[in-house]
């Protein structure tokens, strides 16, 4: 296959070069893929709609069923409805990932305390196709051992769209459709608050090490304001966390 068959696409801060040719996608084979793959073939068996790993390719890379449609970052806020849907997706993978063996040597970037789940780890806008009623979360590169809460604290600070920019009324009915769509129990939202200050400071801070270490890519997207935008999202989420826990106590 030549280059010329190949389209690049964009995204990835952190993947590498990515490309696709024809239906699927190549990307740079990790230390990690072979395990993320079992992984992704145990969600696909378990009926979670999951990219198909095809194995690798002539030059090593990973090759990945290309999933069709639109990233949920170009759309913006999503409505509740969606949300709702996406919090049903995001418990559909950890439901199917219970019972699934859970390294201790598995590096993850941020870990969380005492995992005991494999989890995506960056359930985002910008790792969800949306083609119509199809939600696909995408680029599984980073997925690992964590816990449901800091799983879910991730993806609800990105779905409910808690970011300074938002209005809080807005974004707080949000977060309470996405912990709807998923069911949570009392447990996890009575903790999800506090940890969404947590993960959010989490970011900021592995992006100011990686700065003062040089570490890339993420020195980079420091200085291209990826650390900023945490550093207030973490503010933000910390000044209105009694709203956030009004939100979480409606289910």
């Amino acid at each position: 296959m030549s280059t010329e068959d190949e389209e690049l696409l964009a995204g990835g801060n952190a993947s590498g070069r990515v490309v696709r040719v024809g239906g699927t996608v190549r990307k740079p084979w990790l230390a990690t893929s072979g395990r993320t793959v079992e992984f992704l073939r145990a969600l696909r068996a378990g009926g979670v709609d999951v990219p198909e790993p095809l194995g690798r390719d002539g030059a090593g890379r990973l090759v990945l069923e290309y999933v069709p449609g639109q990233l949920a970052m170009d759309l913006g806020p999503l409505p509740e409805d969606v949300v709702r849907a996406v919090g049903r997706v995001v418990r559909s993978i950890h439901d199917a990932s219970e019972g699934l063996a859970v390294p201790t040597d598995w590096p993850v970037l941020l870990p969380a305390a005492a995992p005991d789940l494999l989890c995506h780890n960056d359930l985002a806008a910008w790792n969800l196709v949306i083609d119509g009623d199809r939600l696909v979360f995408i680029d599984w590169d980073g997925a690992g051992p964590s816990t449901r809460l800091w799983d879910v604290a991730y993806a609800a600070i990105s779905f409910a769209h808690l970011f300074p920019d938002a209005d809080v009324d807005v974004a707080a009915d949000r977060l309470a459709a996405f912990l709807d769509g998923y069911g949570a129990d009392r447990v996890l939202r009575a903790a999800l608050p506090s940890t969404m200050v947590h993960r959010a400071e989490a970011m900021h801070d592995w992006l100011l090490r990686a700065h003062g270490e040089g570490e890339e890519p993420w020195a980079s997207m420091y200085e291209a304001g990826h650390g900023e935008h945490w550093r207030a999202t973490t503010d933000f989420i910390a000044a209105h966390e009694a709203r956030w826990s009004e939100a979480c106590d409606r289910g």
